[in-house]
Order: C-alpha cells, then structure tokens, then sequence
C-alpha cells in the first residue's frame, strides 16, 4: 500500500511539512526530512524551487530563490534523497511547477521519484483535465499520488471531478490568495471548511495556506483531516536555523 493511503487511515489528525529542497544551504535537504520525522510530523512536502513560482507567498519565493543560487536542481535533489528511505518511512512528496518536470521528461522524472522513494507529487499549474487525458497512467504506472488543490472558488463540479481523478488526498487551500501565515480563520473560510465537509467526498482533504501555529493547525483540521504548514516553517528555519526543528513542531502539536 502507497504510503499516503497508510498514513490517512491512522486515527489522527495529521500535520503535513513543506520546505524548499537546497535551502538554507544546499546540503540541507535530507536532514531536515530526519529531523521532521523525529520530532513527530506525519508527511513532508519537498518543494523544487522554481524560478517562477506563482501560487507561491514573499517567503517561499524568497526560499526557492535562494535555493537556485545555491545550486539545487531536479538531479541535485534526487541524488541527495536517493538514500532517503534507508532512514525515513513517512510519506515523501515532491511539490513544485510542471515545467521543470517536463524539461526532466515525464516519465523519467516518475521513474526516479518510484526509485527513490517519493509517494506523490503536488503540481498546482497541471491542470486536472489535462493531468488525466495525458499523464494519469504513467503517475499510476510508478505508484505516484498526484494531489490537486481545491480553493473557495472552485465550482463543486470541478472539485467532484476532482474528486474522481484522484486517489489520495485533496489540498483544500484555505482562500484565494498565495501561500502564507494567517493569525486565524475567519467565518468565511470556515463556510468554506464546512461546505467541503459536507460534500463528503471519497478522498480526505488536508488544508494549505495560512496555517502557522497551534491555533490554525486546530482549526483546519476541525474540518479535515490535517493540515501543512510551509511559510512559517520556513521563517523559523531562516530565523532559528536548523537545530530547532523539534522545537517548531512541538510548537503546532502541543
């Protein structure tokens, strides 16, 4: 079994990481996936920067930029996580822009995720129409979940649709506008949370966009089944460097 299935199936509200592969340093990457997995995170999302990220807040940017300074390019992060699950077992996924794994091949860049261990991708910018018309089979030949965002804007038939292409989890963004922390959720959002609820779609839904501590972490997941957190976890990484990580993630579970 894929290990996001095995994951959604434990009893459990679940907190998702993203962080940008090659940043702050380029040789960064695999212990900071250690480190979350130690200090009790269910999933990680690794982002591969992109020089133009578009659903991405100030914060990813800025990480994503600097990460390509360093150096850290599709071959770079899959030889640095080559080795990935001789100590890691949770769910790994690639999050990031269509382009550079078209530049990489499609079914190439499938491949090597099925060798090294990654369980799903997060395109935001392959459109789901054309996601199952074109690449469906190869995602599934190599045991990839490919993960959709939802938004406030999304018609319920598009999200039904959505729905039945998928087979994992969907991203529920929590509003329209890019990625970034939110002190709270206000009642629109939450009409939001509770429409999709009650939609009772086959796949759990885990909420992105504005999560940063406790409080929202709590909130999110009232109505799905966890919650990512990306730009404040970035920010703690620039400010506190990479030896708190422990301390971060207490922070939102406890």
């Amino acid at each position: 079994m894929n290990r996001i299935h095995q994951k959604l199936q434990e009893n459990k509200k679940l907190l998702s990481i993203y962080f940008t592969a090659g940043y702050p340093s380029i040789n960064d990457t695999v212990s900071i996936i250690e480190d979350l997995e130690k200090s009790g995170v269910d999933m990680i999302e690794i982002g591969l920067p992109f020089s133009d990220p578009l659903a991405d807040g100030p914060t990813i940017q800025a990480s994503s930029t600097q990460a390509l300074k360093n150096g850290m390019t599709t071959e770079k992060l899959f030889e640095q996580i080559k080795d990935i699950r001789k100590t890691v077992s949770i769910p790994l996924i690639i999050m990031g822009y269509f382009n550079p794994v078209l530049q990489y091949g499609v079914e190439a860049f499938c491949k090597k995720c099925q060798e090294v261990g990654i369980d799903g991708l997060i395109l935001p910018d392959l459109p789901v129409d054309v996601y199952a018309e074109q690449y469906k089979d190869t995602f599934e030949k190599f045991g990839l979940k490919n993960i959709f965002l939802i938004t406030p804007q999304t018609s319920n038939e598009r999200i039904q649709f959505i729905d039945s292409v998928s087979d994992g989890f969907i991203y529920m963004v929590s509003s329209a506008s890019t990625t970034g922390a939110k002190s709270g959720f206000g009642d629109e959002q939450t009409q939001y949370f509770e429409r999709i609820a009650s939609m009772q779609l086959k796949n759990p839904q885990i909420v992105g966009f504005g999560i940063s501590n406790n409080e929202t972490f709590t909130q999110a997941t009232q109505y799905a089944k966890g919650a990512i957190i990306g730009s404040a976890f970035i920010k703690h990484l620039t400010n506190k460097g990479v030896n708190t990580i422990d301390a971060f993630v207490k922070g939102i579970l406890n």
